[in-house]
């Protein structure tokens, strides 16, 4: 069976989070989009375990559901922020941590509690090298997964371009054989990522790092799986192995929509495609500042590749454009507007979840059960026959999925 997972997102305790990011939220939002695991984020803040521990109930799988709701299934996961000095650079990585079980997190929390503030912010941030970091929970639980979120990241990633590492092993030398995934993040996809033949051997897995709920979903993890079976241990073999099996695909963001897609300055409205564009320096021509380096930029200054290859026996990916900005673009309205919500509601109760809207229904019964315009939209990114105008520097990207239908096969020829 198929089972849907997004393990990054985030808690109201996290810094540019919604208020409304408690369990509850969580869980129906993820009921709507479709989401049979969801992490918990945050398991690091002290306020979050304890609402974890009074509202989620064990049973020994290492999945935590929801008491008297939904029975949403839940995986213990945090992002912890390092920042420290190797190599003469400032380093900034952002880390995933999967827990088994909420004694595993007691743990972990009191000792990250001796070396930093742990109660400042849902994503900690600690002077910790992320080796150590590594080292300090495998003593607790080798059963943890360590994981470098959104690893492009220009600021906060094992591979960006302002404060990261051009390989696995420069990050966390010995400890290298130990991490069999990273998270691609919004702003890359799967197939920029096989560019990188030392990327080989790695899970690449996708998820949201919502900060609201709308926004779970947006990039998830396919697994088959038996739905009453569900365990800690199988997720994580899973993610070990990427077996195609039980790992077919993930769920990804255009990945031009991200925020940090091209280069670009945006104090100065100045994007930059690397292949077509050169500035000195990588300085803003119209300020003279550095220009934030995007992923793409990134991507292909350590790739060993010249198109990307997907290796057989590895998981695919499925692009697609969330079903709220679907209908933004075809009432050309805001994706927060009344009309959009009170669409995408009375869709997600008539048809089961967004991921059934998006995935399942084949063409002709869009054509025949949904509005023209929303059927069409959900077709035309089914066919990749919509436009982007990509982001940058700290900008999303604007999908056009009725506009310059021509425009994305340029780009995508352009980037790949």
């Amino acid at each position: 069976m198929r089972v849907i997972c997004d393990f990054h997102i985030h808690s109201k305790y996290s810094r540019a989070v919604s208020k409304q990011m408690n369990l509850d939220t969580i869980a129906d939002w993820a009921k709507w989009k479709g989401i049979d695991v969801v992490g918990t984020g945050d398991f690091t803040h002290p306020k979050w375990i304890q609402e974890i521990k009074e509202k989620l109930t064990e049973d020994g799988t290492g999945i935590l559901k929801l008491k008297g709701k939904n029975n949403q299934k839940f995986l213990l996961t945090s992002e912890i922020s390092s920042i420290y000095k190797q190599g003469d650079k400032c380093r900034k990585i952002h880390t995933l941590v999967f827990a088994p079980d909420i004694k595993t997190v007691e743990k972990i929390n009191s000792a990250l509690s001796k070396i930093g503030n742990i109660y400042s912010d849902g994503r900690p941030i600690l002077g910790l090298p992320v080796k150590d970091l590594s080292k300090l929970v495998w003593d607790i639980n080798e059963d943890c997964l360590i994981i470098p979120a959104h690893a492009w990241t220009p600021w906060f990633s094992i591979f960006g371009s302002k404060s990261g590492f051009d390989t696995i092993e420069e990050c966390f030398g010995e400890l290298s054989n130990r991490i069999y995934a990273i998270e691609t993040g919004l702003s890359s996809d799967p197939e920029m990522n096989w560019r990188l033949s030392n990327l080989d051997r790695i899970t690449l897995i996708s998820n949201s790092d919502a900060h609201s709920g709308p926004n779970l979903g947006r990039e998830a993890n396919v697994f088959e799986m038996n739905e009453n079976k569900i365990t800690y241990n199988e997720i994580a073999d899973i993610i070990k192995t990427k077996d195609v099996k039980r790992f077919p695909y993930t769920i990804e963001f255009f990945p031009e929509e991200g925020k940090y897609h091209y280069d670009g300055h945006a104090n100065c409205k100045l994007v930059v495609n690397p292949f077509e564009e050169k500035y000195p320096d990588d300085r803003c021509p119209l300020c003279r500042r550095p220009m934030t380096i995007g992923v793409v930029n990134r991507v292909e200054k350590l790739a060993d590749r010249s198109e990307a290859k997907r290796l057989a026996g590895f998981p695919d990916s499925r692009h697609l454009v969330p079903l709220r900005e679907i209908i933004a673009n075809a009432f050309e309205v805001g994706v927060t507007s009344k009309k959009v919500n009170a669409l995408y509601f009375e869709l997600v109760e008539k048809f089961g979840s967004e991921f059934k809207i998006l995935l399942d229904l084949d063409q002709d019964f869009l054509r025949k059960n949904l509005p023209p315009r929303i059927a069409q939209g959900i077709i035309n990114v089914k066919n990749n026959n919509l436009t982007i105008d990509p982001g940058y520097d700290g900008i999303f990207g604007k999908v056009h999925v009725f506009k310059d239908e021509g425009l994305r096969n340029k780009v995508q020829s352009t980037l790949f």
